[in-house]
């Protein structure tokens, strides 16, 4: 068996290896064995207003965006809480209620 670490944010030991990161079930923390602070020096994400993003923040929805696959559009003002920052074209990652996981484009969002 190989050794895996615990996790950095719980520190529950049910951690997994997911091929290309690794995930704890208790808390759905992800993370590679780079720090994530290494990646967060790396990946510099701002708003709409160019106010700089790391992970965790609260952003809100800047203007209607039509989302594929679905009939409604996400209104302006929606709130999203706790974003994750990602390399490439969407560079946000999220949850929202009523739509699910989705990526967003950080000039249509602006920080609280």
């Amino acid at each position: 068996m190989t050794n895996i670490p615990n996790c950095p944010k719980c520190k529950s030991t049910y951690t997994y290896d997911d091929g290309t990161q690794f995930v704890c079930p208790e808390c759905s923390h992800e993370w590679t064995l780079k720090s994530d602070l290494e990646v967060q020096d790396l990946l510099v994400v701002k708003d709409a207003n160019g106010t700089v993003l790391q992970n965790g923040d609260t952003v809100t929805v800047i203007k209607d965006l039509k989302v594929k696959g679905s009939s409604t559009a996400l209104k302006q003002g929606t709130k999203v809480k706790n974003i994750r920052l990602v390399d490439g074209d969407h560079n946000i990652d999220c949850k929202i209620d009523g739509f699910g996981a989705m990526s967003l484009k950080s000039e249509y969002v602006k920080k609280i």
